[in-house]
């Protein structure tokens, strides 16, 4: 659930902060994409207030979003939030603030772990600064720092818990781990991450940008080998291309032992396991099955976490057939399939010198790297 109802009258700005620009999108656009690209989020609730529903129209066209209007103050929007939700067989919830689009997958990742194990989940960071109290421009006084935490969400759940508990609280707490512990469930700390800020004042907009540039420089880098050997057949399957040889690639599936390559290593930079976790082997619907099927979805992998790849480089080894000849026509295939433009996609071949397996004419190996960058 993403919390979008507020006001954020310190931020300063003509609209509310989460309807305001940030690195060309809308503060609202990068929290939600956070949690769209994420694999354990089946669906998102966003809060808005009442007011702000036609401007919410374009993202209810998202099957995924579901829209519900907020109340006058935090409590009341997250419980009708949570309203909306009943039903639905939620299990677990994570609670967002709107205003923290800055909000990493590793961070949503350890929140959803700890309740495996808990009722309650939230991220915080240690106040390590000396802490002052003050009255008219003076210190008057210190603190101890010991045992005290800056809060920052997502907040996780227990979903039928925390709806109990919103339903009995008076909606004035400042958080809801605050509801959930007046309800008696148990909250456990994971570790908070500094760039998760949440925008409050005018200032924080520079910082948000900033952050939100940075990591989508990042560049994330996969690894994909594959080998199948050689059976009867008159041709074998490369990149999509059929290759008259005497003898045919044996697999599960089609074999196409090029694009297994290069699917394992788009899987490989999403950190999202290989074909086999996505269509194992032992499921009789995938025997025979086009390689194109396991290499869509990883594509569409990659546009569900908001990344789009940069250039895909693979490698055959193989004493024959030749592959050169073909090597144009299959990087035109691969380029049809993902939409990545031809000039990103290197197909080559190398022989093992007689030596192994490939170099005794067995089978053919395939090496794939792919790099993924941010859409």
């Amino acid at each position: 659930m993403i919390v979008a109802a507020g006001r954020g009258a310190r931020a300063g700005g003509q609209m509310p902060k989460q309807w305001r620009p940030l690195a060309g999108r809308r503060v609202i656009d990068w929290t939600l994409a956070a949690f769209a690209a994420h694999p354990a989020v089946g669906r998102i609730v966003l809060v808005l207030a009442p007011q702000d529903m036609g401007l919410g129209e374009s993202l209810a066209a998202d099957p995924k979003i579901t829209i519900a209007a907020g109340g006058a103050t935090r409590g009341a929007s997250v419980r009708a939030g949570l309203e909306a939700l009943e039903g639905a067989g939620t299990q677990k919830v994570l609670i967002h603030d709107v205003a923290r689009p800055c909000i990493s997958r590793a961070l949503i990742d350890r929140v959803i772990a700890a309740l495996q194990d808990t009722p309650g989940a939230a991220p915080a960071l240690a106040v390590t600064d000396a802490l002052w109290t003050g009255a008219d421009g003076q210190v008057t006084g210190t603190r101890d720092r010991s045992g005290l935490f800056r809060a920052q969400t997502p907040q996780g759940f227990d979903f039928p818990a925390i709806l109990a508990a919103h339903r009995r609280d008076d909606g004035q707490a400042s958080d809801d781990v605050e509801v959930a512990r007046r309800a008696g469930l148990a909250v456990t700390i994971v570790e908070g991450e500094e760039s998760n800020l949440k925008i409050t004042h005018p200032g924080d907009f520079a910082r948000a940008e900033a952050i939100v540039k940075e990591q989508q420089m990042k560049v994330r880098f996969g690894n994909g080998y594959d080998v199948h050997r050689f059976g009867p057949g008159d041709h074998v399957t490369l990149c999509g291309v059929k290759i008259a040889h005497e003898r045919g690639l044996m697999g599960h599936s089609d074999a196409d032992v090029a694009m297994h390559a290069i699917t394992d290593a788009l899987y490989g930079a999403l950190a999202e396991g290989d074909i086999g976790q996505h269509f194992p082997p032992s499921d009789p619907q995938w025997k025979g099955a086009a390689s194109r099927i396991f290499l869509e979805h990883a594509m569409a992998r990659v546009a569900a976490r908001g990344l789009k790849v940069a250039n895909i480089d693979c490698t055959l080894v193989c004493e024959h057939p030749k592959i050169g000849p073909h090597a144009i026509e299959m990087r035109q295939h691969m380029s049809k399939i993902t939409g990545i433009e031809m000039e990103n996609i290197s197909i080559k071949a190398t022989t093992s010198e007689g030596l192994g397996f490939t170099g005794r004419g067995e089978g053919i190996a395939a090496l794939a790297t792919a790099a993924l960058v941010a859409a």
